[in-house]
């Protein structure tokens, strides 16, 4: 899933390529990807990019008509072309969720792999008109962001750490594999209550975030949209990278498994060699 620092390296690059262009084409591939009716689709038709934004992990395209908001979710990609190909899109036979046209020739696709379609977008005369959008929390490399905010938040919160970070009406932008990213960083258990933490938890805790999302940004700017994924994968100590040496300590990195997704964590750095159970074995074992 694109996460902030991914979502941040889509907007930069959109921000760059598609200022002063204007929309030829809105085809729709997935109607039930498509959240809006008013103002309807065709009304970007016509409009000139005038910015692109990220919202946590939305990205907000501006136009001199209405807004084209999305969410790539889970398997979302935006795929970028210079030159695109003049096919049709047949709706339900294609991984598209969305194409847009412009009128220099080039074009993107919202596209989602798999069965389970999450992928969203959105045309709005305001970004805020998105539910998801308007329930965000604070962005956490936002310079208003500092380290009493980030306390605040997590004061009287009886929930586990993990969760904490990937809620997007607490804090935009973080989610399963960066909140395993800061969780390492800061040595830190994902199972340890936010309300538990003390003073120099939260300092670490609050660092590590910091760091940890900075530099994974830095790493994500500049690169097209192809070369993400790749580069987000590279700079991951422990998140996806399960059975592989720990790059800290020498330790084994574990995961644990959940409905629809996992975590990864290092004993020796995190939980003081503790191995956290397994919630699939667990099951069996009932």
């Amino acid at each position: 899933m694109p996460e902030m620092p991914e979502v941040q390296g889509l907007v930069d690059f959109l921000r760059l390529r598609l200022n002063g262009l204007t929309i030829t084409k809105a085809s729709v591939g997935n109607i039930a990807a498509l959240k809006t009716y008013d103002p309807p689709i065709d009304a970007l038709v016509g409009t000139t990019i005038t910015d692109a934004a990220r919202c946590g992990k939305f990205i907000d395209l501006g136009t001199t008509g209405p807004h084209l908001v999305f969410h790539l979710a889970k398997a979302g990609w935006l795929r970028w072309t210079d030159q695109l190909a003049p096919t049709l899109i047949r709706p339900g036979k294609t991984p598209i969720a969305l194409r847009i046209a412009f009128d220099d020739g080039s074009g993107f696709d919202l596209t989602e792999a798999g069965t389970k379609k999450s992928l969203a977008y959105y045309v709005v005369r305001d970004p805020s008109d998105v539910p998801g959008v308007a329930r965000l929390g604070p962005d956490p490399l936002d310079p208003s962001f500092d380290r009493d905010t980030f306390a605040d938040l997590l004061t009287g919160r009886r929930t586990q750490i993990k969760g904490v970070l990937r809620d997007q009406s607490i804090i935009a932008g973080v989610g399963n594999a960066y909140s395993d990213e800061i969780l390492h960083a800061a040595k830190m258990s994902p199972y340890a209550l936010a309300s538990s933490l003390d003073a120099g938890d939260v300092d670490r805790l609050f660092t590590a975030m910091q760091i940890t999302l900075a530099e994974a940004v830095a790493e994500a700017s500049g690169k097209p949209p192809a070369e993400l994924k790749d580069a987000k994968r590279r700079g991951m100590q422990v998140h996806g990278r399960r059975g592989q040496t720990c790059p800290v300590c020498g330790d084994e990195v574990r995961s644990v498994f959940f409905a629809d997704n996992s975590l990864e964590y290092c004993p020796t750095c995190q939980t003081g060699g503790k191995i956290l159970a397994d919630r699939r074995l667990s099951r069996l074992l009932k």
